[in-house]
């Protein structure tokens, strides 16, 4: 009998462990999704979509909740996709970046509002370049680049492209002249060329590199050992490749210069690691999410890139659309988001955080059909309805 017992105890022990195993993912509305089905859901969106690689984190509670691998790393060999792989983080970077600038400048070692010329000791377009194509000397005859911040260069008003080879509405010119397109800090236009601008400076005004200060700063304390702005040799077997919409093979870049903008590789499973950091922080009114996550300029734009981000809207109004260090932000029921995306040839990511609610997501995709999945995905696994797609381009393939 007391045998009898014994096994009863230990079944119920066992029992109980499993349920709390398969706890049900926690949604912003209050809903609730069993981890199954939202398995068998995304799947059918990467079937449907044609997505070759796709990974999805969720946190509940400030902590990782969910994460899933789909498809594969690469197609022509068929090598199924993990969330330990090495991703191109693309745009990734500039959110990482936008946390040790806010560390910086909680430390007192970056003033926001005070000019990049004076941080410098030569004017701007005089500072030098490891790559000469990449100085300002164009913007020399132009006053205005006397008053830019690194607010300005976190917050995309600089009035710089986001790269010299491209216009603001997107095409080619392959002059890559630079210049300044507005007055800056009054509008707003993402802008590669100024986050590697105050990257630049403030590599120069510290003496330090950012791959130093991101390895100091970010990844050896999160035990982010699988990342890194400049390639590095452990990365070589395990590394995932991208796809062309057809599904082509994009041969893996190499990038041996840290860039804030987008040097960045990572995997899912470091990358949950830093945003249930920032997270963390942010519930926790920490001073540097306060500083990250402080609002900037109000977006009106009817899109982020291409000929209609020169047109207003107020579609976005509702969800008080804006920008702090390299991180957009927006309202909802359930207190602020705060997102970042990267895109760019063969990848394709986003990630948006809930502090208040302790709620999140990370899509990570190697694959340039992924973005038509977002907005379901987001609708899907935490009832983002928030997120404005439209905007970000994130065209449903369905419609």
């Amino acid at each position: 009998m007391n045998n009898l017992f014994l096994f009863l105890f230990v079944l119920l022990m066992f029992s109980c462990d499993d349920a709390s195993n398969n706890k049900d993912i926690q949604r912003l509305d209050g809903s609730t999704m069993q981890e199954e089905q939202l398995t068998k859901h995304i799947q059918a969106l990467v079937d449907s979509a044609n997505v070759s690689g796709l990974t999805v984190s969720i946190f509940n509670e400030h902590s990782l909740r969910y994460q899933k691998a789909f498809g594969y790393s690469n197609v022509a060999s068929n090598d199924s996709l993990q969330t330990n792989q090495i991703f191109y983080g693309a745009s990734l970077s500039k959110a990482v970046f936008g946390y040790i600038v806010a560390e910086l400048v909680h430390e007192g070692k970056i003033d926001l509002d005070k000019p990049l010329e004076d941080y410098l000791e030569v004017p701007l377009p005089e500072m030098p370049f490891k790559r000469e194509w990449r100085n300002f000397s164009k913007i020399a005859d132009d006053p205005r680049y006397k008053i830019i911040t690194p607010r300005m260069c976190m917050a995309h008003t600089t009035g710089l492209p986001n790269w010299r080879w491209l216009s603001r509405e997107g095409e080619f010119t392959p002059d890559g002249e630079i210049k300044i397109y507005f007055d800056p800090g009054t509008e707003y236009s993402y802008s590669g060329e100024g986050i590697r601008l105050l990257q630049k400076v403030m590599e120069q005004h510290l003496d330090v590199g950012l791959e130093e200060l991101a390895q100091d700063r970010v990844f050896t304390p999160l035990e982010m050992k699988m990342s890194s702005y400049v390639w590095q040799d452990r990365f070589e077997d395990v590394y995932v490749n991208g796809h062309t919409k057809d599904q082509q093979i994009i041969e893996k870049d190499i990038e041996d210069e840290a860039g804030a903008a987008g040097s960045m590789e990572t995997t899912p499973e470091d990358y949950a690691k830093f945003l249930t950091h920032v997270m963390t922080l942010a519930s926790n009114d920490s001073e540097i999410t306060n500083i990250l996550f402080e609002p900037n300029i109000e977006i009106n734009s009817k899109k982020q890139f291409g000929p209609l981000s020169l047109e207003k809207t107020d579609a976005n109004k509702a969800i008080g659309l804006n920008y702090g260090l390299g991180w957009g932000i927006l309202d909802s029921p359930y207190g602020k988001g705060y997102f970042k995306e990267g895109h760019s040839e063969g990848f394709q990511h986003y990630s948006i955080i809930f502090p208040e609610a302790g709620i999140g997501m990370l899509l990570m995709a190697n694959s340039d059909n992924a973005e038509s999945i977002f907005k379901e995905l987001l609708e899907l696994g935490i009832k983002d309805t928030y997120t404005p797609w439209y905007w970000e381009h994130y065209i449903p393939y369905n419609m």
